[in-house]
């Protein structure tokens, strides 16, 4: 595995453009036409995760292995399980959690399921771990320290999903980067956090959601 200490002059300088560029693309993605979300947010997925494979060398040095596919299975496992838990409370305590997890499974249906499959697991779901596990964080860590580093970089990963205006999907986001960031903190291979995440997606919300939609 390469050194997470190595790094390039122009990493910090990257790894800035890209949140502001994050944020920008995530707002104009969530708040553009409805009909064409998928087809945004698999062009954001390629700008950011471009953008992280540019700036950071040591993730174009990552190659997935059997062992990180299975330790991305089991990721995905317990992240599902305490989202089963999340989802519950989500529904009883917040007064729109209910009408807001419902939005959030009516994107399923702009795309065929094939098709939204594969824009997940191969573009959407690597991107966001390549940039905001890759290239953000492990700039922060090289800046505050790890723990500090994956604090900060869950936090703007949570807070990248403000712009939807869904108080239960910025909840939800946040607390799937923290486990990913934490995870990542802990030496977590890129290539297991992108197995999960993949996985994660897929599952969550297209095989198995936490409650199917009424």
């Amino acid at each position: 595995m390469s050194n997470p200490k190595e790094s390039s002059p122009r990493e910090p300088a990257l790894a800035a453009v890209g949140l502001v560029a994050a944020y920008l693309a995530f707002a104009a993605t969530f708040r553009g036409p409805r009909v064409r979300f998928w087809q945004r947010m698999t062009r954001t997925g390629l700008m950011l995760g471009g953008l992280a494979l540019v700036g950071d060398r040591n993730l174009r040095r990552e190659r997935p292995r059997p062992r990180h596919l299975i330790a991305g299975a089991a990721v995905a496992v317990g992240l599902y399980a305490v989202f089963q838990v999340g989802d519950r409370a989500a529904r009883r305590v917040m007064p729109h959690g209910s009408k807001e997890i419902g939005d959030i499974y009516e994107l399923r249906n702009l795309r065929p399921r094939t098709e939204l499959a594969l824009r997940l697991g191969l573009i959407v779901a690597p991107a966001e771990e390549l940039f905001w596990r890759g290239l953000l964080q492990r700039t922060l860590s090289r800046r505050f320290g790890r723990g500090r580093g994956a604090l900060a970089a869950t936090a703007l990963y949570g807070g990248a999903h403000l712009c939807t205006g869904n108080a239960t999907l910025v909840g939800a986001a946040t607390m799937a980067g923290a486990g990913w960031s934490g995870l990542a903190a802990a030496g977590v291979p890129m290539p297991a956090l992108v197995a999960s995440h993949m996985i994660w997606d897929i599952w969550i919300f297209l095989v198995q959601p936490t409650e199917r939609p009424v």
